[in-house]
């Protein structure tokens, strides 16, 4: 394993016309997700993708109409984002960074889907970080501008849901868009936050789903099979949750394809 810079010979592709200056390791964009299904659509429209480690992070970069994309997974929670961000500008130094994945909806207006764009971000203790986007909301096409919140924990409950959002006034949550926006605004880099909405407020969570994730983004088998054991219609729910990750990975990088292209112009 390659604990360090990921070297440029595993690095991003090295077609077309280089922005950098010559430098293969440098990116455009990068883009910081907790788990790999949350880019895997967007990284399928993406040309020589290629994986590699570094930092003890999963990194895929590739190109996508000729703009550098490098994508780190860093697994659930504040600690390891704030890590994989480091370890990304240390590495391919973009201009842009995007926190980039799953949220879970706060209002009732907001469905499996759609897409969130952080103009500002909370934590628990009423931490609050700006942010300046330069697009405006489309709600008739699912597109919201507005509050995330970066929990500590899944929040599972619909009650618990609207209570977060009572308190801080978000419209969404997840769990690591303040660390990545936090290192960001330490070390100068611009950012934005863009999150897809896998979970609303039409029903619960299943309890299973506390227990299913570890820390690095990999499913636990031995949970997963204990809890269809001991509760056999957790399958049924176990799928509906699949359903809808896919049908929110395919709608970020729908959304992707046209603001990769957009950030980038904006670099030159």
């Amino acid at each position: 394993m390659n604990r360090g810079r990921p070297t440029a010979a595993n690095s991003v592709g090295n077609s077309g016309g280089d922005s950098s200056g010559g430098d293969p390791s440098h990116a455009d964009i990068g883009i910081v997700c907790a788990l790999p299904i949350e880019m895997s659509t967007f990284l399928a429209r993406c040309d020589r993708v290629r994986k590699y480690t570094g930092s003890n992070f999963v990194f895929r970069g590739g190109r996508y109409d000729g703009i550098r994309i490098v994508v780190v997974e860093s697994g659930t929670g504040q600690a390891r984002a704030r890590r994989a961000t480091h370890a990304l500008l240390d590495a391919h130094s973009p201009k842009w960074v995007l926190s980039c994945g799953f949220a879970g909806a706060l209002v009732p207006n907001i469905r499996v889907g759609d897409v969130v764009v952080a103009d500002s971000i909370v934590d628990g203790q009423g931490q609050i970080l700006m942010i300046d986007v330069g697009f405006p909301a489309d709600a008739n096409q699912g597109i919201h501008i507005g509050r995330l919140l970066t929990h500590d924990v899944i929040v599972r409950l619909v009650t618990e849901k609207q209570q977060l959002a009572a308190r801080h006034l978000a419209i969404a949550v997840d769990m690591e868009s303040l660390a990545v926006a936090q290192v960001c605004r330490e070390r100068g880099a611009r950012f934005l936050g863009v999150r897809v909405i896998s979970d609303d407020l039409t029903n619960d969570l299943p309890v299973e789903v506390l227990s299913l994730m570890g820390p690095t983004g990999t499913t636990r088998v031995g949970a997963a099979i204990g809890a269809i054991l001991s509760r056999p219609s957790s399958v049924t729910d176990m799928w509906k949750l699949r359903k809808s990750a896919q049908i929110a990975a395919k709608r970020l990088a729908t959304f992707l394809d046209g603001v990769v292209v957009q950030l980038y112009n904006a670099l030159h």
